[in-house]
This record gives C-alpha cells, structure tokens and sequence, in this order.
C-alpha cells in the first residue's frame, strides 16, 4: 500500500466532492454550475489517488511523499507554517465580514505587499488583473451574486 495517509486523505476528498456534487444535482443551474464543474473532476482525481494508494506499486524511490523541510530549524516552520494558517483564516474572516468581492482584491493586495514585500506597482497591477477576472466571471459572465458581508449587512448597506 502506498501510503495509509494517502488512503484516507483520498477516501475524505472522494466523499466530500462526491457529496457536493449530488446534493447540487438539484440547484438551478446557475446555482450547480460550480460546485460541479469542480467536484467532478476533484472526485475523478481523489479516485486515482486512492487506486493509486491501494493498487499502486510500491516506492522505487523515484516520488516521495511530502515531507516538511528537514533542512530547516522546527521554529521556523512552524512559524511558517502558523503564518500561512494565519493569512488563510484572515481571508476566510474577510470574507465573512466585507464579502467575496471586496475580500479577493483586498487580500491579493495585502497578501503581495505584507507577505511578498512586492512594490506598490505590481501589487496594485495584480490586484487589478484578479479584481477583473473575478468580476468579469463571475459577475458579467455567470451573473453570479454574491450575498453582502456581515458588515455591509450591519450597517444595512446590502
């Protein structure tokens, strides 16, 4: 067996994707569009994961499971990794509190200026070109609408 971790990891994405996929097979379509254009292929993926895990041949050595940096001291990555969770449940609040459309530019701008130190030029180019595909796919061409953030909700703006 290739990896027990692997395994369940699989057998988890298979389950959730799968899941979304069937209880979205009653929306509208506007409404199940997403949900099926990605759980489809996540199932189709997680299922090679687990033959994979289950049928595959053993290790020969020439792929490796992820492994956290061995080379770096434990409190660095640790704090690496407590960052990256950090920036993740910031943008998961942003979202609650602004909405979809105010939190995606907003964070790749804070992301790219705190995080990746970038100057204010690219930063703002970048959170441009993501603020217009966002907008221009999801609003323009799905007309998708996205529910106001509690903020917005608060202070009766939505």
């Amino acid at each position: 067996m290739h990896s027990k971790a692997s395994l369940i990891l699989g057998v988890a994405i298979m389950a959730l994707s799968g899941a979304a996929v069937v209880v979205a097979l009653d929306w509208p379509w506007k409404a199940k569009l997403f949900p099926l254009v990605i759980g489809i292929p996540v199932f189709c993926l997680a299922t090679a994961e687990v033959l994979w895990s289950v049928f595959g041949a053993a290790d020969r050595g020439g792929a490796m499971d992820f492994r956290i940096s061995t080379h770096l001291p434990r409190n660095v990555v640790l704090v690496r990794s407590l960052r990256a969770t950090g920036w993740m449940i910031g943008f998961f609040g942003a979202i609650a509190l602004l909405g979809f459309p105010i939190a995606v530019p907003l964070f790749v701008f804070l992301y790219l200026k705190l995080q990746g130190r970038e100057g204010w030029g690219l930063s703002m180019a970048m959170t441009a070109a993501v603020w217009g595909f966002f907008y221009g796919l999801f609003d323009r061409v799905l007309h998708l609408p996205f529910p106001a953030g509690w903020i917005q909700t608060w202070l009766g703006l939505a």
